[in-house]
């Protein structure tokens, strides 16, 4: 267990007041810190002797917690945070030095962290094994009440994990790695190594799981405590009535870590595919959220990069697929084994010469610049006579067009009701 602190002997500075780091502000008044320093870059109303006496603060305070957003490597505090990196902690430290945690478990990864994390509460929940969900998919952790004997199933970020000292997980998952995040860790093995921080403070009482051969060695090489255990064939072969959802590709691997890790808590396999059936997907997740006729709308707005985007592929056919938005550094769109599949794309957003260039000639594609004309054309165009899904799967960031991959998916299913009205 991690050493617990007193915090009202600590002092502390909060880079940044996003959602995350204003639960952190709140979360140490409610403990009685003994000082808290703020600061955000973007808050203009901030003068320059605030700033001054942040950047002095950084120096003597006990901790520092970073929004998770923020690059250091960028910030304009560079040289102090650095020179202070030892101090540097997440929000995900202030609640294991906190609470007495009886079992937590942490789920990390590049896709299918929300899913799983998901599948995980709601298995022990109909097992009537109290958890709570918390982390990177929704409510920040800090703005959870804490209950003593309760498990926590806990979605972390590659950006949580770069900062994190204290974490303690019970059980650990690194569900899968590929390229992502590049232009905010500078390279994959950067990326990597903030990923495997989840292990390091395991005992030989804690469990780690994973799947992945490159992070296996790098676990062993790394010494690391915890008992490994492998993820690898498929013990839970599901019958076709069970759960659809659940059997797309994108969501097998996420199944199969979800039963290891459930049996963990005396959760049989009966008990397990008993409890698949109530489970609904996410939205924003391939999310199946309208079936017209011989129109079938996905939206899988979640898809930020290519990687996301090819098990929506794989899963459909008859696809006319909407893509483009902010494409992630060193992302390839690679489409050769979809072309079958796909019926035609419409390209939207501020990059669609990078998305024209890297679909080529491959399968017939066309400019619609934004998601609103993307989706009337294709409800003007294309033959209603014939089956075919209409994916929303971007395989980019949203930050060009929208605020985040929610609103996003939103707008998305809004067009999609709007046109239905006006063209049905």
């Amino acid at each position: 267990m991690t050493e617990l602190i007193n915090f009202e002997d600590k002092t502390f500075a909060v880079y940044g007041l996003g959602l995350t780091c204003k639960s952190v502000v709140n979360f140490l008044k409610r403990n009685k810190a003994h000082q808290i320093f703020t600061w955000d870059d973007n808050l203009t109303k901030r003068n320059t002797k605030q700033k001054k006496i942040f950047k002095i603060k950084l120096n003597s305070v006990n901790y520092i917690v970073i929004s998770p957003g923020i690059n250091i490597e960028k910030s304009k505090f560079k040289e102090i945070l650095f020179k202070n990196k030892n101090k540097i902690i997440s929000d995900l430290d202030l609640f294991y030095l906190r609470n007495k945690i009886k079992k937590s478990i942490i789920i990390t990864g590049t896709n299918g962290k929300s899913t799983t994390c998901s599948l995980i509460h709601h298995i022990l929940k109909k097992n009537n094994i109290k958890n709570k969900l918390a982390g990177n998919i929704g409510k920040p952790i800090l703005d959870l009440k804490f209950v003593k004997n309760e498990i926590y199933v806990i979605e972390a970020s590659s950006f949580q994990l770069e900062y994190s000292k204290f974490i303690k997980p019970y059980c650990a998952a690194i569900l899968n790695i590929s390229q992502d995040h590049l232009d905010w860790h500078g390279s994959k093995k950067k990326y990597v190594n903030s990923k495997i921080k989840v292990f390091n403070n395991q005992t030989k009482n804690d469990i780690a799981l994973l799947n992945n051969s490159e992070i296996i060695k790098l676990y062993k090489n790394n010494n690391f405590l915890g008992k490994l255990k492998i993820i690898k064939g498929n013990p839970i072969k599901l019958k076709k009535n069970i759960n659809k959802y659940l059997q797309l590709e994108a969501n097998k691997e996420n199944v199969k870590f979800a039963y290891f890790i459930t049996k963990l808590f005396k959760i049989n396999r009966k008990n397990f595919v008993k409890s698949l059936n109530s489970f609904k997907g996410l939205s924003h997740r391939h999310e199946i959220f309208l079936k017209l006729g011989n129109f079938t709308f996905i939206n899988d707005s979640k898809a930020t990069s290519f990687e996301s985007t090819r098990y929506a592929l794989k899963s459909n056919n008859n696809i006319i697929w909407i893509t483009g938005g902010q494409p992630k550094k060193n992302d390839k769109i690679d489409i050769d084994q979809f072309k079958d599949k796909i019926i035609k794309a419409y390209i939207i957003g501020n990059h669609t010469a990078y998305f024209a260039k890297q679909i080529g000639k491959k399968i017939k594609f066309e400019i619609s610049k934004n998601l609103k004309t993307a989706v009337s054309k294709i409800f003007k165009s294309h033959d209603r006579k014939k089956q075919v899904t209409i994916l929303f799967s971007p395989a980019s960031a949203s930050y060009d067009q929208f605020r985040n991959f929610m609103e996003r998916g939103d707008k998305f299913k809004d067009l999609v009701k709007y046109n239905v009205k006006k063209f049905y």
